[in-house]
């Protein structure tokens, strides 16, 4: 059975970073493509960072030169660094999964067949 399980979320001030781990089980997670979501409550899921199995990224604009995604292969995780943080990156963070390859990988919800639980990110003024 596949499980995405995120951490790392927190709060944390203005301007500071955070990163974010979405430890993956019951299968081989290089063969599938990672990405990371986020949503606000009364707003969208919103795609932030993909990551295909060949190592291909695309980020969404609002977040493009602040945050990075990596991947251990060996450790089955997928990581989420975040720097530059502002209150308008408040919300709980989502780890999903699919089994498709793209190029660029999608940022859109429907495209992912396999999700976590969240993890909250909270930034103050």
């Amino acid at each position: 059975q596949v499980q995405l399980v995120e951490s790392g979320g927190d709060l944390v001030q203005s301007g500071g970073s955070l990163r974010l781990s979405c430890a993956v089980s019951g299968y081989d997670s290089t063969s599938a493509s990672l990405a990371w979501f986020r949503q606000s409550p009364g707003k969208a899921r919103e795609g932030v960072a993909a990551r295909n199995r060949n190592g291909v990224t695309n980020y969404a604009a609002s977040v493009k030169g602040r945050f990075r995604t990596s991947k251990d292969n060996a450790k089955n995780t997928l990581y989420l660094q975040m720097n530059s943080l502002s209150p308008e990156d408040s919300a709980m963070y989502y780890c999903a999964a699919r089994w498709e390859l793209s190029y660029p990988p999608p940022l859109e919800a429907s495209a992912y067949r396999f999700w976590g639980q969240g993890t909250q990110v909270t930034v103050s003024s």
